[in-house]
């Protein structure tokens, strides 16, 4: 299963739209445009298409955290 399959998959099971994942990817200081992103849910085929790198699964995973639990508490 490739890094575009995973965030595929991600998207349908969060009801995410382009601009959800692009706020999630914000939370993990990763800036990405409306552009870019639509190439990743491309088909393979498809002339456009580019390849999801492990940089942007690993931001989109760690804003993810965030987006859910809030951000990480400072330690004392």
């Amino acid at each position: 299963m490739s890094n575009n399959d995973i965030m595929k998959k991600l998207r349908v099971a969060m009801h995410f739209t382009d601009d959800d994942i692009i706020e999630v990817l914000n939370l993990a200081n990763f800036r990405i445009t409306k552009t870019e992103l639509g190439a990743i849910f491309r088909k393979e085929d498809h002339p456009n298409f580019k390849p999801c790198g492990d940089q942007i699964l690993r931001n989109f995973l760690n804003g993810l955290i965030i987006y859910k639990r809030g951000p990480k508490e400072k330690a004392e």
